[in-house]
This record gives structure tokens, sequence and C-alpha cells, in this order.
């Protein structure tokens, strides 16, 4: 990781100056944007004690970004969710192995069942299975970057085989947590997501390019 995050922090604050910084998509600061603001990054110690509460050592992009550019702040969408605690339910969580939903079990059916209760109870088994358990499950195994907007996440694997990689939680439209892909398909890492949102950013802030998401 030697050299990656390299002047990015400085790339990103002086985003603040340029003509068309309130073009890029949330980085608007009168409508909840980040206005190209970051975070000190966080210290060795705080680190390393965070990744103890957690029981996992971070990716070793993001973790290197969060010693040399900001502990949050600016970044895709509406910007890196802060990294202050690592304690708590959701910090556990962390090192249980991610495994992606591939499909859900079917609903059920009226008429595969006899009567009505034992429909009514095979519903509710269902909805334990899949709005419970499966939920509550889906995003073991990840720290949360971001949101994007309209109740959808980014999310960053730190355990499992997924282990580095980057994936949208859209369940917000009934569907499940989906992986950032290159257009040969292969896995979109942190430093993958974050340099490509900084170089489109980039280019927009400045007077040229599309919006940056």
């Amino acid at each position: 990781m030697t050299g990656l995050w390299t002047g990015v922090r400085e790339r990103v604050l002086a985003l603040r100056e340029a003509p068309g910084a309130r073009q890029v998509f949330g980085a608007d600061p009168d409508r909840s944007g980040h206005g190209f603001l970051l975070r000190p990054p966080l210290t060795e110690d705080v680190l390393a004690a965070g990744e103890r509460a957690m029981g996992v050592r971070l990716p070793e992009d993001y973790r290197c970004f969060l010693l040399e550019v900001a502990a949050g702040g600016a970044g895709p969408d509406y910007g890196l969710f802060p990294v202050q605690r690592f304690d708590g339910a959701r910090a556990a969580e962390a090192a249980v192995p991610f495994v992606p939903v591939v499909d859900e079990p079917p609903e059920p059916e009226r008429a595969d069942f006899a009567d009505d209760a034992a429909f009514q109870q095979a519903w509710a088994d269902y909805e334990r299975l899949v709005l419970d358990e499966m939920h509550d499950r889906a995003d073991h195994g990840t720290v949360m970057l971001g949101h994007q907007g309209c109740g959808y996440y980014t999310l960053l694997v730190v355990s499992g085989p997924e282990r580095g990689t980057v994936w949208d939680d859209v369940r917000a439209v009934g569907e499940w947590i989906v992986p950032r892909e290159r257009p040969d398909g292969s896995r979109v890492s942190f430093a993958d997501w974050y340099l490509d949102w900084l170089e489109r950013a980039e280019g927009r802030a400045r007077g040229g390019g599309s919006p940056a998401r």
C-alpha cells in the first residue's frame, strides 16, 4: 500500500474551492452534502483497538485510508460515515464471515396448504426466516461505508471469502446486497471505489464531465 494514498487528502480538500464543487453529487453542503470536508485520520492505536473490538483486521487499502487520509467525510455519494466507535453489537458482527444471499425462498402459496391455519403458519415461518433471520445476518462481516440516498448503502466486506470488496445494500427496493463489479466482472476494492470517484469528482468540479457518484 506504499504510496497508494499519497496526496489524496490534499486532492479532496482542494475541491472545496473548485468552481463546480456543488455540482458533484452529494457534495453540496446546503443539501446535506459532505462539502469536500474530511475528518482527521485515525491513529494507529485507535485503529488497532477498534480492530481488536471487531475481531478482524481491516482490508489493507481501507486501513491505510483511515490512517493516512481520513476517518470519514468526503467520498462517493453522500460521503463516508465517520469512524468513531468500534464497540457494540454491530462491531461484533464484523467478524462473522459475510455470506451473500443468492435467492430467498419462495413465498408460500395458499393452494399448497389444506387450510387457512396451515397457510398462516407457513407464512409466519417464512416471514421469520426471510424478514428477520436472513435480513438480520445479511450484512454480517461488513462495515458500512456510507449512504447513497433513497435507503441504499455501500458496504465493505471485512470477513470471509469476499473480504476487501465493495457491495451495494439495495434491500430498500426489494433486492439484497449486490457486489460492485468492473466491466470484466471482477470485484471492486475500496481503493478502486474511492479513487475512481475522486477522479470523476475532480473532472466535474473543475468544469467538465458528468455528475460524479
